[in-house]
C-alpha cells in the first residue's frame, strides 16, 4: 500500500480508503439494508490487513444499516487500525439539537464512543446557510470535539465551486470530501476546488472515482481511445491512477461491493504515486476521453440512491442508467427489455419533486422520467 499526507496533519493516509456505500447485499441491490454481512466484513477486514487506515460511512448509507455492519467488522481490534469518518445527515436535521441526537445514535450504532472525523452530509448553498448556519451545528461539532466523541470535524460536498471556497474559507476544516473524477474536472467544485482546498491545508478526499461505475465500463468510443495508448491497463485503473497523479488528492474512496473490486483496486493503490502519469496520458483523459463522454452521457446520475424510495415506486436510478446506458453504448434494445423486465415504469412518476430535493447532482428527474418512458417506451427513440 501507498501511504499519502493526509492535509495538513501528521496522518499518513493510504492511498486507498473504504466507502461503506455499496457493501455486497443479501437481495442485490445497491444502498439495500439487506447487506450480505459475512461477504461485507470479510471485504473489510481483509482491506485493512492490506494496509487500508481510512473508513467512511455514513448515517444514511444502506438506510441505515452501513454504520451497523460497520461496527461489527472493527470489532477483533480492527478499529484500532484505521481511522473512520461518518456524517451527520442534514437532510434529517430539523433543530440544533438533531446533532446531538444523531451523533449519539450513531455511536451505538458503531459500537465506539469516538468517530475520528465526523462530516457534514451532502453541504449545498441551501444546507450551509439554513441548517449548518441558523441551527448552530458548528458550535455542537466543536463541543463533541471538546467532550472527546469526535476527533476532527469536516464535510461532504455536492455544489458549484463558488460556494465548496465559500465553506472552505468560512472554517478550519480538517477535511473535505468530494466528487471528483476525470469527467467531473469542471463539474460541482471539480479541479479548481480540490487544489483549492489543498492550499489551505485541508485533507481531498475524493469520492465517487469511477462514476459509479462508468469508468471501470466506459462506452465502446472511450475504450478504444485508451486501449490505443495503452491496451495493458484496465479502465478502472486509468481513472483511479489519474486522481493519484495529483499530490493534492489524499485519498480516494472506493465503495466496492464484491472482492474481486477491492483487490483489483488494492493492486492499483499499490502501483499508485504522484506524478507517474506522462503529459500525453494526462492530455488523452483530461481533454480526448473527456470530451468524447461528454457527447455520449445525457444524464449525470451517479447511481447513489440518495433519491429512493420514490413513494410512486419509481426505480429513479435504474431508469436513469438504462436511458444513459442505451445512448452512449449504442444499445437501446438492452436497455428497453431490461426497463419492460422489471416494471417499474418512469411513467408513473408524479413529478412530486422529493426525489429532486435529495438528489446530489440537482438532476431535473421529473424532467428525465418523462423523456426516459418516451424513449424506453415501445417504440421509442433518442
Amino acid at each position: 500500500m501507498q501511504f499519502r499526507q493526509f492535509g495538513n496533519s501528521d496522518f499518513m493516509v493510504s492511498a486507498l480508503g473504504f466507502g461503506c456505500m455499496r457493501l455486497p447485499t443479501k437481495d442485490g441491490e445497491p444502498q439495500s439494508a439487506n447487506i450480505d454481512e459475512e461477504k461485507s466484513i470479510e471485504m473489510i477486514r481483509y482491506a485493512i490487513d492490506q494496509g487500508v487506515n481510512f473508513i467512511d460511512t455514513a448515517y444514511l448509507y444502506h438506510q441505515g444499516e452501513s454504520e451497523v455492519l460497520l461496527g461489527k467488522a472493527l470489532k477483533d481490534g480492527y478499529r484500532s487500525k484505521i481511522k473512520l469518518s461518518s456524517k451527520l445527515p442534514l437532510i434529517n436535521v430539523e433543530n440544533t439539537d438533531d446533532f446531538d441526537r444523531y451523533l449519539h445514535e450513531q455511536l451505538e450504532k458503531l459500537q465506539d464512543d469516538y468517530i475520528d472525523y465526523y462530516l457534514m452530509h451532502g453541504v449545498n448553498q441551501e444546507r450551509w446557510e439554513n441548517i449548518i448556519g441558523k441551527m448552530n451545528l458548528l458550535e455542537k461539532a466543536e463541543k463533541a470535539v471538546e467532550e472527546g466523541l469526535v476527533g476532527q470535524i469536516g464535510f461532504s460536498f455536492h455544489s458549484s465551486y463558488p460556494v465548496f471556497k465559500e465553506v472552505i474559507d468560512a472554517y478550519p476544516w480538517a477535511m473535505c470530501m468530494l466528487q471528483y473524477n476525470y469527467l467531473d474536472i469542471e463539474s460541482q467544485a471539480g479541479k479548481k476546488g480540490v487544489q483549492y482546498a489543498s492550499s489551505k491545508g485541508v485533507a481531498v478526499v475524493v469520492m465517487e472515482p469511477l462514476r459509479g461505475g462508468k469508468l471501470a465500463s466506459p462506452p465502446k468510443p472511450v475504450k478504444e481511445m485508451l486501449e490505443k495508448t495503452n491496451p495493458d491497463r484496465f479502465y478502472y485503473d486509468w481513472a483511479l491512477q489519474w486522481l493519484w497523479d495529483q499530490p493534492e488528492v489524499s485519498v480516494v474512496l472506493s465503495g466496492m461491493s464484491a472482492m474481486e473490486q477491492l483487490k483489483a483496486n488494492l493492486n492499483s493503490a499499490s502501483a499508485s504515486g504522484i506524478n507517474t502519469l506522462t503529459n500525453a496520458e494526462k492530455r488523452l483523459l483530461e481533454k480526448e476521453v473527456y470530451e468524447k463522454f461528454r457527447e455520449l452521457i445525457l444524464i449525470p446520475c451517479t447511481n447513489c440512491h440518495y433519491c429512493m424510495p420514490c413513494p410512486e415506486g419509481v426505480s429513479i436510478p435504474l431508469n436513469l442508467e438504462l436511458y444513459n446506458d442505451g445512448y452512449a453504448f449504442d444499445d437501446l434494445e438492452r436497455s428497453r427489455s431490461i426497463y419492460e423486465m422489471f416494471g417499474q415504469s418512469a411513467e408513473k412518476c408524479t413529478e412530486c419533486g422529493e426525489c429532486e430535493d435529495k438528489c446530489p447532482q440537482e438532476i431535473e428527474v421529473s424532467h428525465w422520467m418523462s423523456q426516459v418512458h418516451k424513449v424506453l417506451g415501445k417504440g421509442g427513440s433518442y
